[in-house]
């Protein structure tokens, strides 16, 4: 059976409320403390383990308490950790402020994802007709590799290009699957010189018999370009809560609809479309990632 194999970030993410942001030199008291597993590649990989996907997570944790807790849900849903390293330092980390008007500041500390390089990349267990999934929370020179192993093994390469990196953009050749939401398409679009300024008109300047490409685009939906023609398709209306973690839910069901059908449809579309929508209706990132169950109830 095809599994999904993950290449990517795995964070900690501390958050806490405050009536104000403090300026500086400022002590605060805050209030509704988390602490709650994140980073993209981990994201991804416990949306591809509950949309019913054999999930394998490569990565990097650190030698601290904060290993254990940013790893437990992957744990908890089966996926094969064996493929992430332990290294010397911190743990991925993002330090969230979130206040009464609903703002919020972010400081993000790599920690160990800074350490993934084209060695660990280069030994990702891939066979043949594996999906391997990538983001851009760690360094290119490994998303490169990984790249490459994916070519070498015959498995399909899905890159989400998030945070967007001008580098990221030579790594289309290497690519099958692209997926962006419409911020980083026109960041894409501007990096590759190209005049194409909408959903459509970037979709189909990139997409090719070589490389199908998905834009992302919240409550309204996305559109695809593949099998030489382009779709576009309205997202599932939902109350939403909370829209952090949609993406990341996205790419891991699409991730897994790719593992276990080989080809990408609107079927695959559809579900993850509406595991999408069903993360924004909870709070987190991956507490809100839907079950398989819960997907297809609500007609995914």
């Amino acid at each position: 059976m095809a599994r999904v194999v993950v290449l990517g970030s795995i964070n900690i993410d501390l958050a806490a409320r405050v009536g104000r942001f403090p300026v500086a030199g400022e002590t605060l008291s805050g209030s509704d403390f988390t602490m709650r597993a994140g980073g993209k590649g981990s994201n991804q990989a416990l949306a591809a383990a509950r949309a019913g996907a054999s999930v394998v997570m490569s990565g990097a944790v650190g030698r601290d308490g904060f290993a254990g807790a940013a790893l437990a849900n992957l744990a908890e849903a089966g996926v094969d950790l064996t493929a992430v390293r332990d290294v010397e330092g911190a743990t991925g980390a993002a330090l969230i402020l979130l206040d009464a008007k609903g703002e919020n500041v972010i400081v993000v500390v790599p920690g160990a994802n800074a350490t993934v390089d084209a060695s660990q990349a280069s030994a990702l267990p891939l066979a043949a007709g594996d999906v391997l999934l990538l983001q851009g929370e760690i360094p290119t020179e490994a998303l490169a590799a990984a790249c490459a192993a994916g070519r070498r093994a015959g498995a399909k390469v899905v890159l989400n290009p998030a945070p967007f990196a001008p580098a990221l953009a030579d790594l289309l050749p290497l690519i099958d699957v692209l997926v962006v939401n419409e911020t980083e398409a026109q960041a894409l679009a501007a990096a590759r010189g190209l005049a194409a300024t909408s959903a459509r008109e970037i979709v189909a300047a990139l997409a090719a018999p070589t490389l199908e490409v998905i834009v992302t685009q919240g409550a309204r939906g996305l559109t695809a370009g593949f099998a030489g023609r382009i779709v576009e398709a309205p997202s599932r209306p939902v109350e939403a809560v909370d829209t952090v973690g949609a993406g990341d839910t996205f790419c891991g069901y699409l991730a897994a609809g790719l593992a276990q059908g080989g080809v990408l449809d609107d079927v695959i579309l559809r579900r993850a479309g509406v595991a999408a929508a069903l993360a924004c209706t909870r709070p987190g990132a991956q507490d809100a990632i839907p079950s398989l169950a819960e997907v297809v109830r609500a007609g995914g």
